[in-house]
């Protein structure tokens, strides 16, 4: 009574829509203006930003070294630190004079809270050093770069810049903000003073920094009564003439002693970091986008805006991109795209193969309608256009019209078969497939949400997937049970009147497939059912035959395969001792090297592999090398290249990185160089390994014997770690002399903080650009025995040695110390080539299982693998945990709709059998498995019991009618039709991607693969597993009603009733008596003894349970076929 209520609700509801036609297509068209409006604000992308909440903290601390700030700043910041919710990660880093700390916290956490509470924590922070400078606290902004534009050519640096100031105004005024210049001219004004001059004057250099920040600076004063006018107390001095005027010091004579009278003031506006483009000097300036910025439309203003400017120009100057974005973006998207018509026009072609015109007009409609639909919602919820979310369209295609399908093709059914009229068999359709096929789509976005459960960088990146396939999903169910019904009702109507003749090619396929069905397909499930434990042995073995090929190792695993960016970088740093003409001889040597390589792979591929290069002197590029933060800027420089497009070449950007190593001639003054690959996407270094002890020392010791044992493998490259050696520290203890004298460490090591690092006294703004004042010690006074020469003063006012006052004790120093979450670290990291999946894979366990266990043990450090082996982990085990709650989720939806506990096992045992396909197609496109094939294994898991959902549904309303194998027959053969369109529909929606050769592509493939091949295997085991699943329910229905009929139905076995049921209690007992054990006892061999008794209990069982059939003490009708 209650199911025919709801029918007659449901009925009602689609007679609305159908009889209204109005209505029905007033939302198909609201639909579409909504998507063609949503589609034009929606944003491009390559990927889907990975944005992590971060709130970094920097403590400046004049002169201490990077351990001196680690446990006088860190260590007591920390401890406060960590006990903030929200938390995620703290990485703290400290360097000389600096230290930085960086907190990550979780996806979604409230940002503004977390920065009061990180305030707060650092203010209550106890025993911090006096003389640290203000700590700042802030939240990073993110940002993206979009592109660099270079400038270049015969002119100078100024001119260059000049050049450069013009083209940022045109970017500010279309709205362009986000930019960053490298390499132009930084003013610096130094005033140098000899010690003597000190001395003479009873002046510190901080006192006189002083002098010079109150002289050569403003400040606001305040306004006056009426507040008309403001006030300012002095003026900006910036040229030499007003800045040796300023008084250093009044004498108590009452005399004024002028800056310009004890030192030297000169102003350096030479740039800091140089770029270079062959001979001539380039300025960059990086153009970035905020978390809505859309990449694509921010390149074509700034190309147009190039154009534009280089009309005025001279012909001499180059305005080129780099480091773009757009064009990668645009190719991939332009591959999916063209994927996707092809797929669509395969759909299309099999929708009308299959269903008359008319049915196959309207299901076809469905696409367009769901995903313009899909394209407004995602508007909405601020999803972009790139390559995660369009390949979820892709997927979609197939799926989308599944529900359709199954709707128009039992209205044409009941229609033509039933001889129903077009209204009711329209209604009548979407009633009674309402249930099944809603149950189905709830399945699927079951299945895909729970992709959204991964967290981390990767859960971040792969979101748009299940989010994209829940909208369409959803909008396939507005259009199939609102738009398409009044649609069906027009469609049989017309067909009603008359035979078509474009009906003929589909009413001529179904008439065929109608006698292959009846006469071949009938036949073989019927002999199917008969040998239905047959049949099931088979599948199990062709299921454990596959899953072999991934134990045997013939299928690989590899995480993270990302698309290519030819972009290449070599990192160079020069020993101590060098000058920044040997940084630029290096960098010619790597430019003649870059220049022979390349004429080698032109004359070999016929093709020059470079479209871009430039060198840096000042600086490294990208991810520096690291240790370096405190060497001389001259010594540090670095050298790009941009490879073309990897479809236009046959070898990988690894393969020329490779050569160009092997071609480089080091410089004995070179100390570290360092080759990368750029890469895209969320994933960490391949190899990043954390060592962890509380001996600094120690930990440097075991980082060198890691790099050392990890060197020989040709896979690796790059390996570095972050703490480099420094300096020479001189540690100072005050002697009894120095104490009587009136002296005080943290007196004596701010004045030689201030002589040996220069004191910044004052920043100003000339132009765009930012200046300084600098006050330093002459370099003469600073050679030889300077540390234990120097002159100090007391706070007396009396000037010492400071070998006669102090203890020096020296040391050499590390660059830097840092932590991760309280704990020190040393991570060692480098780049795997996984060009040889199996190669790397061998790598990867040797590292685990041979040579970190040997470094623990020499060095008694703890090690951690991390980087991106630590996301590849924690995306397993979330995946493993998405996968077990969406098959929960499943099984349970499925028991309410089927109002049943065992029937929902018949539809859930499909699942493991979708694996038979998705292996194999790994195997034969020699593909490794990867998170994406994880993707395409959970999507699957959705989908594939889909059409077993209808299967079933059908199933139970045969069986009202008829014995259980007929109906399993009828329900079978009349379900082939729907089961083999839908499957078709999604397998070639997504086949045309399998045939795509774009390196760009590749990295989408094993989810293209795990689709295309566990569903169109899944549809034929679903035909031969499902019917047999049920078949062998039912008898396992009646096994189970006779075994308990056998063990405690002392009615029909007087003789052995009791008998049987002490026998099987005592057995349960017994096993759990063995597992009692187990746990408390904690055996090492309990699987051999539990799987002895289990077995000898069950077969003792089941052999008295056989004797005392054949005694005919007990009676069991033998089932049916």
């Amino acid at each position: 009574m209650e199911q025919d209520t709801r029918s007659s609700l449901f009925g009602s509801f689609f007679g609305y829509f159908i009889a209204h036609s109005t209505i029905a297509n007033l939302v198909l068209v609201l639909v579409i203006v909504l998507g063609v409006f949503s589609i034009s604000k929606l944003r491009s992308q390559f990927f889907p930003d990975v944005v992590i909440e971060t709130i970094s903290i920097s403590v400046n601390w004049s002169g201490a070294g990077a351990e001196d700030l680690d446990s006088g700043v860190v260590g007591y910041l920390e401890p406060s630190l960590l006990e903030l919710e929200g938390i995620e990660k703290i990485v703290s880093r400290s360097y000389e004079g600096l230290s930085s700390i960086t907190i990550d916290f979780l996806p979604n956490w409230d940002m503004n809270k977390a920065l009061d509470d990180v305030k707060i924590a650092v203010e209550e922070a106890q025993n911090l050093p006096d003389d640290i400078d203000e700590i700042d606290v802030k939240r990073r902004v993110w940002r993206d770069r979009v592109t660099n534009i270079v400038f270049s050519g015969p002119f100078t640096v100024e001119q260059l810049e000049k050049y450069s100031d013009e083209f940022l105004q045109l970017l500010y005024k279309e709205g362009i903000t986000k930019t960053t210049s490298r390499g132009g001219m930084e003013p610096i004004v130094r005033v140098v003073v000899p010690e003597i001059s000190l001395l003479k004057n009873n002046l510190t250099l901080r006192e006189l920094s002083n002098a010079v920040s109150m002289g050569a600076s403003s400040r606001p004063a305040g306004e006056t009564k009426d507040g008309l006018a403001r006030l300012k107390a002095g003026s900006e001095k910036t040229r030499q003439f007003d800045l040796a005027e300023i008084t250093a010091r009044t004498s108590s004579s009452g005399e004024s002693i002028k800056l310009g009278d004890i030192s030297v003031i000169s102003i350096d506006e030479s740039p800091t970091v140089e770029f270079f483009k062959g001979d001539n000097p380039a300025i960059i300036t990086r153009v970035d986008r905020g978390p809505e910025g859309d990449a694509i439309k921010i390149q074509e203003k700034v190309e147009a805006l190039i154009d534009e400017f280089q009309l005025n120009m001279p012909e001499t100057l180059t305005i080129e991109l780099s480091g773009t974005r757009t064009e990668a973006i645009k190719n991939r998207l332009n591959i999916l795209i063209s994927n996707g018509v092809v797929g669509l026009i395969l759909v299309l072609f099999f929708l009308f193969l299959f269903l008359n015109a008319e049915t196959a007009l309207w299901v076809a409609v469905g696409i367009p309608a769901a995903l313009f639909a899909s394209f407004s919602l995602m508007y909405f919820i601020g999803i972009s256009i790139n390559m995660i979310s369009l390949f979820a369209l892709i997927i979609c295609l197939g799926i989308v019209v599944d529900d359709a399908i199954v709707v128009a093709e039992h209205a044409d059914y009941r229609a033509s078969s039933l001889k129903e009229d077009p209204y009711n068999a329209a209604k009548n359709a979407a009633t009674f497939m309402g249930l099944p096929v809603f149950t189905a789509t709830i399945t699927t976005i079951l299945a895909f949400s729970g992709l959204v459960l991964i967290g981390g960088r990767f859960g971040s990146l792969i979101a748009d997937i299940p989010y994209t396939v829940i909208l369409v999903l959803l909008a396939s169910l507005l259009e199939c049970f609102i738009i398409l019904p009044n649609h069906m009702f027009h469609s049989l109507k017309n067909s009603a009147k008359r035979v078509r003749w474009y009906n003929a090619p589909s009413r001529k396929f179904n008439e065929n497939f109608e006698g292959f069905k009846n006469r071949y397909f009938r036949k073989f499930i019927k002999l199917n059912l008969q040998y239905r434990y047959l049949s099931l042995v088979f599948m199990l073995s062709l299921l454990f035959c596959s899953i072999s090929l991934l134990v045997s190792g013939d299928v690989k695993w590899r995480f993270w395969n990302p698309p290519e960016i030819g972009r290449l970088t070599a990192n160079i740093a020069m020993v101590s001792g060098a000058e920044r003409q040997d940084t630029l001889v290096m960098l010619r040597e790597l430019e003649r090297a870059n220049k022979k390589v390349s004429e080698e792979f032109e004359k070999e591929n016929g093709r020059n592999p470079i479209t871009f290069q430039i060198s840096q002197v000042g600086g490294n590029e990208g991810r520096g090398i690291a240790g370096v933060e405190n060497k001389d800027k001259d010594l540090l420089g670095s050298f790009t290249i941009e490879l073309i497009d990897a479809d236009l070449r046959p070898y990988s950007s690894f393969t020329y990185l490779a050569a160009l190593q092997d071609e480089v001639n080091k410089s004995p003054l070179l100390e570290t160089i360092s080759f990368r690959r750029w890469g895209s996407g969320p994933g960490g270094d391949g190899i990043s390994i954390n060592l962890a002890a509380s001996d600094t020392k120690n930990l440097k010791e075991a980082a060198e014997q890691l790099k050392a044992s990890l060197a020989p493998y040709e896979e690796i490259s790059a390996l570095e770690d972050t703490q480099g050696y420094d300096k020479t520290e001189y540690i100072i203890t005050l002697t009894d002399r120095g104490k009587k004298l009136g002296y005080t460490i943290d007196n004596i090591g701010r004045q030689l903080s201030d002589r040996l690092n220069g004191i910044e006294a004052v920043t100003f703004l000339k132009g765009n650009k930012t200046g300084k004042i600098i006050l330093e010690l002459d370099k003469e006074d600073l050679k030889g025995d300077f540390i234990y020469n120097a002159k100090v003063r007391s706070a007396k006012g009396h000037y010492g040695s400071l070998s006669d006052i102090v203890e020096i004790k020296a040391q050499y120093g590390f660059s830097s110390v840092t932590r991760e979450d309280g704990q020190k670290i040393i991570t060692v990291t480098g780049q795997l080539s996984e060009e040889d999946a199996e190669q790397a894979e061998l790598v990867k366990d040797r590292i685990t299982n041979e040579i970190l266990p040997a470094i623990e043990d020499d060095f008694g450090v703890v090690s951690s693998v991390t980087g991106l082996a630590e996301q590849e982990r924690r995306f397993l085990n979330e995946a493993l945990i998405a996968f077990l709650l969406c098959v929960l989720g499943i099984y349970l939806t499925l028991a309410w709709v089927f109002a049943s506990w065992s029937r929902p096992m018949v539809i859930m045992l499909i699942i493991p059998f979708g694996l038979i396909g998705a292996l194999w197609g790994h195997y034969v496109y020699g593909i490794a498995l990867s998170m994406f094939s994880i993707i395409g294994l959970i999507g699957m898991t959705g989908i594939i019991i889909n059409d077993s959902i209808v299967l079933i549904s059908t199933f139970n309303e045969y069986k009202k009618k008829m014995d259980s194998i007929a109906a399993i027959i009828n329900a079978t053969c009349d379900r082939l039709r729907p089961i083999l369109l839908t499957t078709l529909t999604t397998v070639f929606g997504l086949a045309p991607l399998l045939f795509e050769q774009s390196r760009d592509a590749q990295f989408l493939k094993p989810t293209v693969i795990t689709l295309v091949f566990g569903l169109g295997f899944g549809m034929l085991i679903l035909l031969i597993i499902v019917p047999v699943f049920i078949a062998v329910q039912n008898d396992l229905y009646r096994y189970y009603k006779s075994f308990t009929r056998f063990v405690v139905s002392a009615r029909l076995n007087r003789k052995n009733g009791w008998k049987n049921l002490i026998y099987f209690s005592i057995f349960l007992l017994g096993v759990v008596a063995i597992i009692l054990t187990q746990v408390i006892f904690s055996f090492e061999y309990f699987f051999i003894p539990f799987t002895a008794f289990v077995c000898l209990g069950l077969f003792y069982i089941w052999y008295v349970y056989i004797k005392q059939l054949q005694d005919r003490v007990f009676s069991f009708r033998k089932p049916t076929l």
